[in-house]
């Protein structure tokens, strides 16, 4: 008998998925997050578990989690103290950047603080030529002058970037040996080996990120296994990247970056896994907890990839599932701002003092108190009755900060929390939808987090969704995506080269030059060569443009018939992306790019039986709710999810509870609990947004 467990650490509470091999059951907890150490609400979280359930530690055979430190520690500024080695002539990159503003239309917006402190920035003598021969040969002496000045000034960490190394990365290499014979206990983090692409400034900000939360980060899993081992927990932990699949504790300290997303990454593998299930294959995800609302879009059953992003003002060029995050959830802060406008987030109450309703000295009005006070989410107790909350508290904290410095009563000001939150989500699901050429009417909103289902209807009613998602433990679907992760790799390389059938050897050979790289990282990683696969694109543009369209191939192998599909392909995305396309101009082929995936076993979440003329169970009680758009309060009938048959439908207004969140059913809509134990709700009141 084995056990596999998944752990999700949020701004509010970490979250728990918990599966055993044999007897197929998986069951959900939820643990309040502990912000100053986020292993100590890991680590507990388990031991809970482990007692309550029984479970001996030597029988969890899997434990996987997302975790937040790479992020806190940009966004505190807590990273390591850090030095920079380039080329001859270019230390100042990292403050040139791109050219871009911060803010277009606001010229006093500063841009982000520099990571690297002054004066540790060196250059040294040596040069590439674009096509990685080397003009200037690497002058050692200056390399080993910079790494003894870094000493003195007690650098821990050192990042090098020099020009071309992404085609020839010699010069680098030999920096990194030199680096670690003069000064064996530094962290290195080299350009060539984190992207081998072109693009300079993306190149060494990501480095820099790198180098800058590797000693971070290295302390925390080092701290976190070793915790893990004291439990009695025999298994290596894996933690989860930002493109969705989970990696070894040994590649997380070499490339933490690469976590910079990675919790609200798993979510949108779990939202994947449950969409196959139910045959849905174009999905947005909406994944509102505590703190924040993060949203990505699924398409022919696959997550979006962006290949940079910016990261607290930094571009960081590695793989990410795309995802947009606002400062919309349970614990956002609503206040009366000084132009007397009701403002919600993007400033959180989070897990301390949390919402005034949860008794912990929070004074701040916040959405979950406006729920609360609607009568939405349980006026005495959540979390399953673990919790108590204070009905008082939340009323009396929206008439100080709100009513009293507006016109709007009690009431109708937790009504316009509800209002100005929902916009704030609405206008993030149009920038992965509507923005990027997608009609969001054509997806399901796939709602999760604790505070998701809460909203979920009346934001896709704005959007005009017609179709609600609901998964059977929405408030840890984020847990749940961490044992349904694989894992992968990315692996590119820069060569801009025309798609023409005379260059088909050349990208031939960098394809297989890549996937031989990914072979052997997947065995580094245990994993076997039955359970390896690997899938193949290219980033393409028209000759003269600057940015590049990712496009995916069938094969590694490119004959001319997969380079005419390539072509056609690339037409076509750039149509939806742009509004037109130009057969009579050139392709440029110019990132090549191989995912080496390792598959690990997955829980099987079978079928429940459909009962013969399911009959929806009488509610356990009758509440007052008021909801989006109405000023009235409608008795609604408020059930158990536990106790809803398979196979019933359940017609709003109704509310659903359960321990990890709250599903909202308004008048108009009707909840299927399908034989997955989702609920599928549909909008049948008349005509949507």
């Amino acid at each position: 008998m084995g056990y596999m467990i998944g752990v999700d650490v949020g701004g509010t509470f970490t979250d728990f998925s918990v599966f055993d091999s044999e007897t197929k059951r998986l069951f959900h907890y939820k643990h309040s997050s502990t912000p100053d150490d986020p292993s100590r609400s890991i680590v507990s979280g388990i031991h809970y578990i482990l007692e309550s359930e029984g479970i001996d530690p030597v029988a969890v055979e899997y434990l996987a989690h997302g975790t937040t430190v790479a992020t806190n520690a940009l966004i505190e500024k807590r990273g390591a103290r850090m030095g920079l080695i380039t080329t001859k002539g270019f230390k100042d990159l990292m403050e040139i950047g791109n050219q871009k503003r911060p803010s277009l239309y606001d010229l006093l917006k500063e841009k982000p603080e520099s990571l690297i402190p002054s004066g540790l920035k060196c250059e040294v003598e040596e040069r590439l030529l674009h096509d990685g021969s080397v003009k200037i040969p690497l002058n050692e002496e200056d390399v080993r002058k910079a790494v003894r000045f870094f000493q003195e000034q007690n650098v821990t960490t050192i990042a090098v970037c020099t020009l071309f190394s992404f085609i020839n990365p010699a010069h680098e290499r030999r920096i990194r040996e030199i680096i670690l014979e003069e000064y064996p206990g530094a962290y290195v983090s080299i350009s060539s080996e984190l992207v081998s692409e072109f693009r300079e400034y993306s190149r060494m900000s990501t480095t820099v990120l790198n180098a800058y939360l590797g000693p971070v980060m290295k302390k925390y899993v080092e701290n976190f296994q070793n915790s893990v081992r004291e439990s009695g927990i025999a298994v290596a932990p894996y933690v989860t990247q930002s493109n969705g699949s989970i990696i070894s504790i040994a590649e997380t300290v070499e490339c933490p970056i690469k976590t910079a997303v990675s919790g609200p990454s798993a979510g949108v593998v779990g939202a994947t896994y449950i969409g196959r299930q139910c045959g849905i294959d174009k999905i947005i995800t909406f994944d509102m907890g505590g703190t924040s609302a993060d949203i990505s879009l699924i398409k022919d059953g696959k997550a979006q990839v962006s290949y940079e992003r910016m990261v607290e003002g930094y571009p960081a060029r590695i793989p990410m599932i795309d995802i947009i995050t606002v400062g919309a959830g349970g614990g956002s802060i609503a206040a009366i701002d000084e132009g007397g406008a009701l403002k919600v987030g993007p400033r959180s109450a989070g897990a301390v003092p949390g919402p005034a309703c949860y008794m912990r000295g929070g004074e701040n009005p916040t959405v979950t108190d406006a729920n609360i006070l609607l009568g939405k989410l349980n006026r005495h107790k959540i979390l399953g009755g673990r919790m108590d909350v204070d009905w008082n508290l939340a009323h009396d904290a929206i008439q100080k900060k709100i009513s009293e410095k507006s016109a709007l009563s009690v009431e109708d000001a937790a009504a316009g929390i509800i209002s100005v939150v929902n916009s704030n989500m609405v206008r993030a699901i149009r920038v992965v939808s509507v923005e990027r050429g997608y009609d969001a009417r054509e997806f399901t909103l796939m709602a999760f987090g604790g505070a998701g289902p809460l909203h979920a209807c009346e934001v896709a009613r704005e959007l005009g969704i017609t179709q609600v998602l609901l998964p059977p433990a929405p408030g840890t679907l984020c847990s749940l995506g961490l044992l349904m992760a694989d894992t992968r790799f990315d692996l590119s390389q820069s060569y801009i080269m025309i798609a023409e059938a005379q260059n088909l050897s050349e990208m031939n050979r960098i394809f297989s030059q890549l996937t031989e790289e990914g072979d052997k990282m997947l065995e580094n990683e245990g994993i076997a060569k039955e359970d390896r696969a690997f899938v193949y694109s290219l980033d393409c543009r028209y000759e003269r443009q600057n940015y590049e369209i990712t496009v995916e191939i069938p094969t590694g192998e490119i004959t001319e018939e997969v380079l005419a599909g390539l072509v056609e392909q690339f037409h076509q995305e750039h149509e939806r992306s742009y509004g037109y396309y130009d057969q009579k101009k050139k392709i440029q082929m110019v990132n090549y790019r191989v995912g080496a995936i390792g598959t690990i076993d997955k829980p099987d979440l079978s079928e429940h039986p459909v009962e013969e003329n399911p009959q929806v169970p009488a509610p356990v009680e009758v509440r007052k709710v008021r909801f989006e758009g109405s000023s009235e309060y409608l008795d609604t009938n408020i059930y158990q999810r536990t106790q809803l048959p398979c196979g019933c439908t359940v017609s709003g207004p109704a509310i659903i509870e359960q321990m990890d969140s709250t599903s909202i059913i308004p008048p108009g809509w009707q909840a299927y609990n399908d034989p997955f134990l989702n609920l599928i709700v549909t909008y049948h009141g008349g005509e949507t947004a």
